[in-house]
């Protein structure tokens, strides 16, 4: 028994590969959620709920993918 996993990222799915990831609110909630976005069907696919920054953080490593810097955010 190990104490100590090594974290291994998944792959992004192929009808994600290329996409955006973006975060987008319910305006009657103001409930969050992260995904990859379509910008043909303009939904999110492969969404995950957003409960701080952390999640965010959790979602862009579980891809093995890096987070934008705060300035790159800011810019959008």
């Amino acid at each position: 028994m190990s104490f100590f996993k090594t974290f291994r990222s998944q792959k992004i799915p192929e009808e994600c590969k290329g996409l955006e990831i973006r975060t987008e609110s319910s305006t009657c909630t103001g409930e969050k959620i992260i995904g990859f976005y379509e910008p043909l069907s303009k939904k999110l696919l492969c969404s995950e709920l957003v409960r701080s920054e952390s999640d965010i953080d959790s979602f862009y490593k579980k891809y093995g993918l890096e987070r934008p810097l705060k300035k790159d955010r800011e810019a959008r």
